[in-house]
């Protein structure tokens, strides 16, 4: 297969392993530790599905990798030593008093969980297993108290003047800081502390905790001598990321365009890598190359922040939408492409519902597609697959006609009955087949109580109501109860033609006449196709209904 066929992640495992077979530092990385597939984040509140985004691509970059034979896992660190630096609009004005503190040293806001930090990431990584994240998870400030930050600690310090250079260079202004903040040991911050003095040789920091070092918090005034070792502190975020690498021997890891943008995090941290702790930069980087990152995903053309509260969380975007349709959106779309999609006030999930039954058909050879199509969807549908994958086809029910069978049945139970009647479903299916379909149908449930627009929602009367009809929409709907009483195999497509035909002999509108049936049989003006509609209510059924029109 031509590399330019290839599915993205598949590429990159390529990439990787080339990486790994020519150069000799990565090499002796890779044979001691393995490749390591990273990734961390702040659990500064409710983690929004943006980050889920590359969750999802280094599970799937692993899975890759390991398909052709690599030794790869996937790590995803919880970054709870950095500071409390706004205040979270989900709790009480009484945290406030811990804005400046790591958040693993601040109480949960919710009973059962160690700290802060532990409340917040494990609100998303619990889901991980329903969206088929396979990942190891670690805590920042653990590895510092484990000292695993030391060697990288001692290296920064010493180098501290290399730092400085690096950060004059990039940003063409003066930079004096000592690259590391201590925990305060009186008042406990660590936003507010200011190291002014590194001894070499003691290896022992001297710092101030000042009280307008930053606008958010204050600190207390204290000052001494502390040991920057286990977990005493931590480096700020731009020497942290590549002393992450160099620490944790990290061979990928992908971040937001926003890190990757000239000038950020990245640019800034492969030279870090590089000039001051002699490591390769972590793919896609390469030498003091930042790389690109992957693209924002979007809901309704907005990007999200967790820091500022707005947006989606990957927690409720889980319990809300089947995990397998998100984890199938975010494996089938290329790291470099945005994202924007909106299940609200949009036909995203419609859509998006369609293209996964379509990958599936094509995937068990229900469908042809071209060469390139065929090989990809393959590589989605296994690599979005969430558990053992079918032996056979599973059926296969259209999300909005799933939606018109549960409101018109209002049960499960009732809907299989129906697709039953209509030829849609077996007499005597069982097992994964009915497990698959019984999914559909809860998918399409959520879909209509949740996101579908007006067009697609209703709920069947029980009794005609009372209507200002015209002689001629009450005429055509008696004449149309006739044709439903005995028209028992008519198809969608003739029942169609009868009612535009009717509606023609008496002088009424088409649009008159389904104007009328709507309100008989939902309250509205419009619904779903009217012929499939009445096929799914049952003929003899809504005969009755019309024939009680007066």
């Amino acid at each position: 297969m031509s590399e330019e066929k290839m599915f993205w992640a598949d590429h990159i495992a390529l990439d990787l392993k080339k990486r790994i077979e020519e150069d000799p530092y990565t090499k002796e990385i890779y044979e001691k530790h393995g490749l390591l597939i990273y990734d961390e984040k702040t659990p500064s509140g409710k983690i929004h599905i943006g980050s889920g985004r590359g969750w999802v691509i280094h599970d799937v970059i692993a899975k890759a990798c390991r398909k052709i034979g690599l030794n790869a896992k996937f790590i995803l660190a919880s970054d709870d030593m950095d500071p409390y630096d706004k205040p979270n609009k989900e709790l009480p004005e009484s945290f406030n008093k811990y804005l400046g503190v790591p958040f693993r040293n601040i109480p949960s806001p919710v009973e059962g969980f160690k700290s802060f930090a532990e409340y917040y990431f494990l609100d998303s990584v619990e889901k991980f297993p329903e969206v088929g994240i396979e990942c190891e998870f670690e805590s920042t400030g653990e590895n510092y108290e484990a000292g695993i930050f030391n060697e990288a600690i001692k290296i920064a310090l010493d180098n501290s003047s290399k730092i400085k250079d690096i950060f004059e260079r990039m940003y063409k202004k003066p930079y004096n800081k000592i690259p590391f903040n201590v925990i305060c040991e009186k008042c406990g911050k660590i936003a507010t502390t200011n190291a002014v003095a590194w001894d070499k040789n003691k290896e022992l920091l001297h710092y101030k905790c000042e009280e307008d070092l930053v606008k958010w918090a204050k600190g207390c005034g204290h000052e001494g001598w502390i040991s920057p070792y286990n977990g005493n502190g931590k480096f700020p975020w731009k020497v942290e990321w590549p002393a992450k690498w160099f620490s944790r021997k990290v061979i990928c890891e992908y971040g937001g365009k926003d890190h990757f943008s000239s000038g950020g995090s990245r640019d800034i941290g492969v030279l870090i890598s590089t000039e001051v702790f002699g490591y390769p930069s972590p793919y896609p980087s390469e030498g003091n190359k930042a790389g690109i990152g992957y693209e924002f995903f979007q809901v309704g053309g907005k990007k999200m922040s967790t820091s500022k509260g707005t947006g989606v969380s990957f927690s409720d975007v889980v319990r809300t939408l089947p995990p397998q349709m998100l984890r199938y959106l975010l494996v089938k779309t290329r790291p470099n492409a945005v994202i924007d999609f909106d299940p609200e006030g949009r036909n995203d999930l419609i859509l998006l519902f369609e293209r996964f039954d379509k990958t599936e058909r094509i995937y068990f050879g229900f469908e042809e597609g071209d060469e390139r199509e065929e090989l990809n969807s393959k590589r989605i549908y296994e690599l979005s697959h969430i558990g053992k994958i079918a032996e056979k086809m599973p059926v296969q029910i259209p999300l909005t006609y799933a939606s018109l069978v549960i409101q018109v049945s209002q049960d499960k139970e009732g809907a299989i009955k129906l697709l039953q009647q209509s030829g849609h479903l077996p007499k005597d299916i069982e097992g994964i087949d009915l497990h698959g379909v019984t999914m559909r149908l809860n998918d399409a449930k959520m879909w209509a109580e949740n996101f579908a627009q007006e067009q697609y929602k209703f709920n069947i009367n029980t009794e005609v109501p009372k209507l200002s009809l015209s002689l001629k929409q009450i005429f055509v709907l008696h004449e149309v109860a006739e044709i439903l009483k005995s028209s028992d195999t008519i198809t969608d497509d003739e029942l169609t033609q009868k009612f535009f035909d009717t509606s023609k002999a008496n002088g009424l509108s088409p649009k008159e006449f389904f104007e009328a049936a709507y309100k008989v049989l939902i309250s509205k003006t419009q619904g779903p196709k009217l012929a499939h509609f009445i096929s799914t209510i049952g003929k003899h059924k809504v005969a009755e209904m019309f024939e009680k029109v007066e």
